[in-house]
């Protein structure tokens, strides 16, 4: 694992490309390309298109909501011309707008696929907790003046690990075909003024991070006690459920793919947490159909449909 990787510029890649992306979500509409918004794969297709001299599509590992930050979005794509690694970076990052890096690329196989390879996604979301607001961190953290307790938030979040009906922290207009979702783990811990909301599962319903640190919040602020998640959870209805925490705090900081693809690792997300010194791909995955599945060890008994991420979700 290392900060600097060398880029080669004398051998073209081919074929199916595999690409490491950072962008800034402030000002897009979201990942996902819509006609009369601006959005982070029209951006990324615009520079990739520049660089190959042709039209490129581009498939992501995640979609992300308008406002929502990215350290490690992996989109693969068919190049439609042969570049060397130095060329794609350097070109492409070149003709991108500045709130969009591209970090590598690799050459996969074929039946290499964002989405529906990923094994897992992560995602951190920072509360900046103290009495005046963020000004270097605005765009990133989101600002609770009120005290929290993040030891009861953690012991709260819990209940919530494993597979459950997701019900109640699902947006109103979510697509997903089922709610049930299977969490690996989800952590709570203070660093000073950040308070970070570190989760991880399978895939994720329309704003259910979101949602869940809207929940944990008002737990923290004592609003409500340690039982009030897995309350919500056994309700199954979102409209009993607390507020939607803002869309700037939340960063997709990992998609993790079975070691056979050969993506390179990176230090997890955002810079301002570096200092906790965690890596992508680090942490042991569950043993679960899903994740099995898709490493090609599918699990007696599972079907492919219940092993498949559902159109419309991340």
């Amino acid at each position: 694992m290392t900060l600097f990787r060398h880029l080669d510029e004398r051998h073209p890649l081919h074929g199916r490309l595999a690409m490491g992306v950072e962008y800034d979500g402030s000002a897009y509409c979201g990942w996902q390309r819509l006609k009369h918004a601006p959005s982070v794969q029209a951006e990324l297709e615009r520079a990739l298109s520049r660089v190959a001299g042709q039209s490129v599509t581009v498939h992501a590992s995640g979609r992300t909501d308008s406002g929502v930050h990215a350290t490690r979005q992996v989109v693969h794509f068919d190049a439609p011309a042969s570049r060397s690694q130095k060329a794609w970076v350097f070109g492409v990052n070149a003709n991108l707008a500045r709130d969009v890096a591209v970090h590598w690329v690799r050459e996969v196989p074929d039946d290499f696929h964002a989405r529906f390879k990923a094994l897992a996604r992560r995602y951190r979301y920072i509360i900046l907790n103290q009495m005046s607001r963020p000004v270097l961190e605005r765009h990133n953290v989101t600002w609770c003046r009120d005290p929290l307790d993040a030891d009861t938030m953690h012991r709260a979040a819990q209940a919530l690990v494993g597979e459950h009906d997701f019900s109640s922290f699902r947006a109103a207009g979510c697509q997903s075909k089922t709610p049930w979702r299977h969490l690996h783990f989800i952590e709570v811990r203070r660093h000073g003024p950040l308070v970070v909301v570190d989760v991880q599962g399978n895939a994720f319903l329309h704003h259910m991070i979101r949602n869940i640190v809207g929940a944990l919040v008002s737990v923290g602020r004592g609003e409500q006690d340690d039982g009030y998640l897995a309350e919500l959870l056994t309700l199954k209805d979102r409209t009993l459920s607390a507020v939607t925490a803002p869309a700037c705090g939340l960063h997709f900081v990992d998609s993790l793919y079975d070691e056979v693809w050969g993506l390179p690792q990176e230090p997890l997300g955002p810079n301002l947490l570096a200092f906790l010194g965690e890596w992508s791909g680090e942490r042991e995955l569950p043993a679960c159909p899903m994740v099995e599945f898709r490493r090609g060890r599918p699990v007696a008994g599972t079907k492919r449909d219940d092993c498949r991420v559902k159109e419309g979700d991340s």
